[in-house]
């Protein structure tokens, strides 16, 4: 009814005589629009089809001149469906923003001669920009950002004299930047940024001489360097051309810009020594030339730049001491010049100027002493100096610094003892001063008013400390790894420790402690790892352990324990590891639970110790049903088990087949995410048993073409009941809310949802179709069947891209969104090999929608891909998806699948493990034989140390996909130029046919 209505509306209008000079005219047209808009209501209800008269009063998001609406303003009203070309009826229009909505399909704009303003940034509009632009020529604003328009940059644009302002960015726009954009010589502000792009940049952007904000990196993958011609944008305050692979020297004539005031060109690949001109840049405040391949030393014409407040040159191979005049830049707030090979000290007056925030100097090569004011003004944030040459003591200052969140000065020479108070900081979250020379004792908190409630993470370890453990380590209520291992460290161990309820990783090995193990750790619920070995505790140990659940590891060797180990530890399901020799334990040994699986070597060196598993049998009467004859009945009983739910699950799918079958479209609800081109009986159409392409736990997958060409796959869910009718009043438990927010994800590395159907027995997912499959297939069936190979550089960008993905759910996505089932079947390929996360948040689906899966598993995800803490725990975090992704990487690596190659019981990343002994070193040992010979070395190395990562069994200290993108993004490769044929079929790889060319070069991106 909605398309009837607007064409009776545009022509009762366009008929009307006083047509283009009518408030009666625009009502028309604003109701007319309204109809093309979803979920208007109640953000438009405003809009009163009723009352024209009301238009300039009382209508949101209207202004009106001279009884003529003059500006729509929708930014931010959620609005979803299409604009109509009927907005062009507001001849007097001279502002528009439909900004930060859901709106979809190809829009227009067209013959509104007084259009001044135009912004549809923030939604989902396709297709291009191929406007008729001569009919908008007063346009001076021109805002696309954050769409999904693809198509080469339009060129129509050069009909707008007025221009000043053009956002082209964050879309997919292909090809070159068009030279003739350096006609647009009203330009102040151009931005491509985040589009597919490249090409050299053109130099005749040169000619845009009144342009104050350029932006150009991101995603675009531009060949060459910068053009020199840049130097004469004179009027530019703000250059942007960072992650965007631009190679060559950094041309001094960038040194003309002196009206500049950010200068950003890191994630490049440039080279060279940094100009000396860029000196003369003296309004420059942010200045960020990391991840590149710069050489030579800090120009000293930059103590001309007094402004500066950011200064970052990490990740280069500059060399030469930092300059002392760096202490001098009186509004310095920001320095990080870490991974480089900077020498001598580091600036003693740094510090003094009151403002400095964040101090990274790591991974170079200083020496002499931290200087002593760096926290003068109680402004100093961050401070990371690790792994330098540094001596001396830790400044006494830092102890009284209260601004200071994050501390990582460990790996150095320093000696002294630990300034008074500095652990105790308010607003600390991390501390590191590990793999020192630090001494004396650790102090109680003398400051009762600072509780340091934020400390999270605690690293003592391998120094010289002495004396006891202090009782007001009770005071870190938010930690969760604490380690001072390898210290001088005696007396007991506090029962205050048990009031750390958030500790995750305790170790207190190889010091002097004695006494008893407090039976009050008990209370540290939350504990996966407790370390007290190479100690001199004494007594029993606490039956309170057990009340850990989730415990996995304990060490307790090489102490004076004695009597037996409490039964009560024999019932922890979740242990993996334990260690319990070398002390002086007795009675029989608890051979429940994991005791009947852990080693002999793990009770050595108690020779008072009884029972099966140590060849020490207990004089004890034997009991006839022996521990294998259970196991073998449980076997069976599983087994049945198994045999009854797999009939259940089979006669309930018959069943649904059998109704999905007699139901019609009518009978359907489509909700559609963007504008699609098919209808509900397409969708139907494809679902059928010749066109499945995959089946797994949450559904079976189909491939189908709509009638305009146009490729989708339909997922049939499994396991969620019934399924949610047009005008069911059935509890979907938030179901189908969560489906609408997977639908409104938009990231170029996430699978996209086109839209979402059902009845009330089924519920359909379409998606867009990848026509290069799965990356499991591509790595463990279509090469042997002599499909494509995935070569080195293919995968690298594959786990990249993936890595995205997954990041993207993790920290940018609204909601947040945990995967939960990250594997490489669940990792798809389009037609260029692009990486799409799919699948995610269906896991979560499946357990909350109970039916079949529930029959199969409690356990939400893939076996081989499974963190260890959630398969006993079933608590699950974004560190589970870390692990799984480790996995994929492994996967990659080795071309081998995490399960079902490396003997019974042993999956990848044991067998990964065992092979290498966890040394990146050996990382050759398990490269991909199809591989060997193309891959460089370090890179292998680089995979597999950030796999080994991800795989931690602590899964605290695992790192986070953003962590992840950035150690796989800031890698320095070597980049080859474009080609083909990185994809090799098996049979040519086997029969060594190969061509000599090099493998393509893909994108970089960093996310901070």
């Amino acid at each position: 009814m909605v398309v009837p209505f607007i064409l009776l509306t545009l022509f009762s209008v366009l008929g009307t005589p006083c047509f283009a000079s009518s408030l009666v005219s625009d009502f028309h047209v604003l109701i007319a629009l309204k109809q093309g808009f979803k979920f208007s209501e109640p953000a438009l209800s405003s809009w009163n089809s009723s009352s024209p008269r009301s238009v300039c009063s009382s209508w949101v998001g209207i202004r009106c001149s001279r009884g003529r609406v003059v500006a729509v303003d929708l930014t931010g009203f959620s609005l979803a469906g299409s604009v109509s070309p009927i907005i062009s009826g507001l001849d007097r229009l001279s502002d528009l923003s439909l900004a930060g909505n859901n709106l979809s399909g190809s829009i227009e704009i067209a013959n509104l001669g007084s259009l001044r303003s135009l912004n549809i940034s923030d939604n989902q509009f396709s297709g291009g920009l191929d406007w008729n632009y001569s009919s908008i020529a007063n346009l001076e604003v021109f805002d696309v950002y954050d769409n999904n328009l693809t198509a080469p940059l339009p060129l129509g644009i050069l009909s707008l004299n007025k221009l000043r302002y053009l956002d082209l960015g964050g879309n997919f726009f292909y090809g070159k930047v068009p030279p003739l954009y350096g006609k647009l010589v009203s330009l102040e502000y151009l931005s491509v940024s985040g589009n597919d792009l490249n090409g050299e940049i053109p130099g005749a952007l040169g000619n845009l001489t009144n342009l104050r904000q350029l932006y150009l990196g991101y995603y675009n993958v531009f060949e060459g360097g910068i053009p020199k011609q840049f130097g004469k944008l004179v009027n530019l305050v703000h250059m942007d051309l960072s992650s965007c692979e631009l190679d060559g020297q950094i041309p001094h004539e960038l040194g003309n810009l002196k009206s500049l005031d950010t200068l950003y060109l890191h994630i490049n690949l440039l080279s060279g020594s940094i100009p000396r001109q860029l000196g003369n840049l003296t309004n420059l405040l942010y200045f960020d030339l990391s991840n590149n391949a710069l050489t030579g030393e800090i120009p000293s014409e930059f103590s001309n730049l007094k402004q500066l407040k950011l200064f970052n040159l990490f990740m280069n191979r500059l060399h030469g001491s930092i300059p002392d005049y760096v202490a001098d830049l009186p509004d310095l707030d920001t320095l990080g010049l870490w991974m480089n090979n900077f020498t001598g000290i580091i600036p003693p007056k740094l510090g003094q100027n009151g403002k400095l925030q964040l101090l990274d100097l790591s991974s170079n090569k200083l020496t002499g002493k931290i200087p002593p004011n760096l926290c003068s003004s109680n402004q100093l944030r961050i401070l990371i100096l690790l792994k330098n040459f540094l001596f001396g003591p830790i400044p006494l200052g830092l102890g009284t610094c209260s601004s200071l969140t994050r501390v990582r000065l460990g790996q150095n020479y320093l000696n002294g003892s630990i300034p008074n108070g500095l652990i105790y900081l308010p607003l600390l979250n991390l501390a590191e001063l590990q793999d020192n020379y630090l001494s004396g004792t650790l102090s109680e908190n003398a400051n009762s008013s600072s509780q340091p409630a934020l400390l999270g993470q605690l690293n003592l370890s391998n120094n010289l400390l002495s004396g006891p453990i202090p009782y007001s380590i009770s005071n870190f209520s938010s930690l969760q790894i604490l380690s001072l291992s390898g210290n001088h460290l005696s007396g007991p161990v506090p029962p205050s420790i048990g009031q750390l309820h958030q500790v995750l990783n305790l170790d207190l090995s190889r010091n002097s402690l004695s006494g008893e193990v407090p039976p009050e750790i008990g209370n540290c619920f939350h504990l996966t790892y407790l370390d007290m070995s190479q100690n001199n505790l004494s007594g029993s140990i606490p039956s309170e352990i057990s009340n850990i659940h989730i415990l996995n590891y304990i060490n307790m060797s090489r102490n004076h324990l004695n009597q037996s180990i409490p039964k009560s530890l024999g019932t922890m399901k979740s242990l993996t590891t334990a260690d319990f020799s070398f002390n002086d334990l007795s009675g029989k040994l608890p051979e429940s639970g994991q005791f009947a699986f852990f080693n002999a070597s793990s009770f050595a060196g108690n020779p008072h110790l009884c029972g099966s598993l140590l060849n020490n049998p207990c004089n004890f009467t034997t009991i006839t049903n022996t521990p294998g004859k259970r196991r073998a009945d449980f076997k069976l009983i599983f087994a049945l088990g198994l045999l009854i739910c797999s009939l259940v699950f089979a006669a309930a799918a018959i069943m649904k087949a059998k109704s999905f079958t007699r139901k019609g479209p009518e009978s359907w609800k489509m909700t559609a995410f963007q504008k699609v081109e098919f209808t509900m009986s397409d969708v139907l159409e494809c679902v059928k048993d010749g066109n499945v392409i995959g089946r797994g736990g949450a559904g079976i997958v189909y491939h189908g073409k709509m009638p305009n060409g146009v490729e989708i796959a339909v997922k049939k869910l499994l396991g969620f009941g019934l399924g949610l009718a047009p005008n069911s009043t059935h509890d979907d438990h938030g179901f189908r809310a969560e489906i609408q927010t997977l639908g409104n994800i938009r990231h170029r590395n996430i699978v996209r949802l086109l839209a979402f159907c059902s009845n009330k027995d089924t519920n359909l997912l379409v998606y867009e179709y990848m026509r290069n499959g799965s990356l499991g297939a591509a790595l463990h069936v279509n090469n042997k069947k002599g499909g494509l190979f995935l070569s080195w550089n293919l995968r690298y960008k594959i786990a990249i891209e993936a890595a995205k993905g997954l990041c993207y759910l993790h920290h940018d996505c609204s909601p947040l969104i945990l995967h939960r089932d990250v594997k490489s079947n669940n990792i798809l390929l389009n037609s260029s090999f692009e990486a799409h996360v799919a699948d995610f948040g269906l896991a979560k689906f499946l357990i909350d929608g109970g039916g079949a899966s529930q029959c199969m598993s409690a356990i939400a995800g893939s076996y081989g891909y499974i963190a260890p803490e959630y398969a006993y725990t079933l608590r699950v975090d974004e560190k589970s998806d870390v692990y799984s992704f480790g996995v994929v990487l492994l996967e990659l690596l080795t071309g081998r699948r995490p399960v079902g190659e490396f003997g019974e019981g042993v999956d990848i990343v044991q067998w990964c493990k065992k092979v290498t002994n966890c040394r990146k070193q050996d990382a050759a040992n398990i490269v991909d034989p199809r591989l060997a010979i193309s891959v460089p070395k370090d890179e292998a190395m680089h995979l597999f140390f950030i796999a080994m990562l991800c795989v931690q069994e602590n899964s605290v200290e695992r790192p986070t996909m953003r962590e992840v993108v950035q150690m796989l993004s800031e890698f320095p490769r070597a980049h080859s130029p474009d080609s083909s044929s990185s994809l090799i079929t098996s049979q040519q790889f086997n029969n060594k046919q190969q061509d000599g060319k090099c493998p393509p070069k893909f994108k970089q991106h960093i996310l901070v």
